[in-house]
């Protein structure tokens, strides 16, 4: 097993409250229920949760559980989280004239993840207060964090304090892992990457903080990543259409599993057997990898939340950073650095193309069309 940091400084310690429980056990794919199975379907292609019309939870220790991935906790924040309910509803009311009824209206946040797992009226009612609270807390969280007198600097540590412990206890109770490497992207790394991109300097990075997680199995890796889901991050704030899935068929996957292969009914957006392999015009026809960007939630320090302005008690206390993660297996690996999938050969294409556009600008993409090629379409290089 291997541990690194790349790009990186190590992790601080400072004054950190987590409300996620120190350690889960690892599930089985044969101990994946309808709900984790929907979340790592979701997360493979890239979906967004307010596509989806139910929850599937089976009991209320699993939606506090769900909560606290949040980092938020149902007593400790009721105030907060029953001001985002209302906020909600009122918007639902006032932009949509939403009829919802007054037992559903006075449910709990719990109540209501349980409600939006049932049928009937309500459980349509509860779903939509549900996808309403998670873009209001979002938003919240992203409002908090422009108020808050806190450097990205201090913030990546947060992060990685908090990654580095779950994985940390991943490691020593012997998940089958055999590397994990965590870091920053590097200054150059981010020059080189805005200059290749067609809208430069205006471009979202989400790599600034990345993980990278080997498994010893290509079986290993739902499992993983259901527990990364459970642990670090809440699968609904995984980026939409940034997910790069060029391992598993999912269908086929779930086909072959009769545990997994019962739920692929009840599965939302339905069960497509194909690969999403991103728009990374510089990663190579055969590079395997699991990829995907979210949203983690820090809770934020209370010596931190005091300093905040006036205000900003209204806007909770969860603050969100953008991560990428990547998850392959051993053997994909392997597959990978010994091929032009490498990453050094990656780096290498995607350096000689920014040079390229620096010296020639838009003559130099010209010049590499082969005779007949539409300037509308990539080359299979490119």
């Amino acid at each position: 097993m291997t541990i690194q940091s790349a790009d990186s400084e190590p992790p601080r310690s400072g004054e950190r409250i987590s409300l996620i429980p120190a350690s889960a056990a690892l599930k089985s794919t044969s101990q994946l229920t309808l709900q984790d199975t929907e979340a790592l379907g979701l997360i493979l292609r890239g979906g967004s949760v307010i596509d989806w019309h139910r929850l599937n939870f089976e009991s209320e220790d699993q939606a506090v559980a769900f909560i606290r991935n949040h980092e938020l906790d149902p007593e400790r924040d009721a105030k907060y989280i029953e001001h985002v309910k209302a906020e909600a509803i009122n918007f639902l009311r006032r932009t949509f004239a939403f009829a919802i009824p007054k037992p559903v209206e006075q449910s709990s946040i719990v109540e209501l993840l349980m409600m939006a797992s049932g049928k009937g009226h309500r459980q349509l009612c509860a779903c939509t207060i549900l996808k309403t609270v998670h873009i209001i807390n979002h938003m919240a969280g992203r409002e908090l964090l422009f108020r808050l007198p806190i450097s990205d600097r201090d913030l990546f540590h947060f992060v990685e304090e908090k990654v580095y412990r779950v994985v940390g206890t991943m490691l020593s109770e012997g998940f089958p892992i055999t590397e994990f490497v965590g870091g920053r992207k590097n200054l150059d790394s981010t020059y080189t990457k805005l200059l290749s991109k067609a809208e430069a300097t205006a471009a979202a990075l989400y790599d600034k903080l990345r993980f990278r997680i080997v498994t010893r199995t290509r079986e290993d890796l739902l499992p993983v990543l259901e527990y990364l889901t459970s642990q670090i991050f809440p699968f609904n704030y995984v980026v939409p259409g940034q997910s790069t899935n060029t391992i598993f068929h999912f269908r086929s996957y779930c086909d072959a599993h009769p545990h997994l292969k019962k739920w692929a009914p009840r599965l939302q957006g339905g069960l497509d057997d194909t690969l999403s392999p991103g728009d990374n015009r510089f990663s190579a026809p055969g590079y395997r990898v699991i990829h995907f960007v979210t949203d983690v939630p820090l809770r934020v320090p209370p010596h931190i939340m005091e300093t905040s302005p006036e205000g900003a008690e209204g806007l909770g206390p969860i603050v969100y950073m953008l991560c990428e993660f990547q998850l392959l297996d051993a053997e994909s690996e392997g597959e990978n650095e010994a091929s032009d999938a490498s990453h050094a050969a990656y780096k290498e294409r995607q350096r000689a193309a920014v040079a390229r556009r620096l010296r020639l600008g838009a003559r130099g993409r010209e010049s590499r069309r082969p005779e007949g090629t539409s300037a509308g379409k990539k080359l299979p290089s490119e």
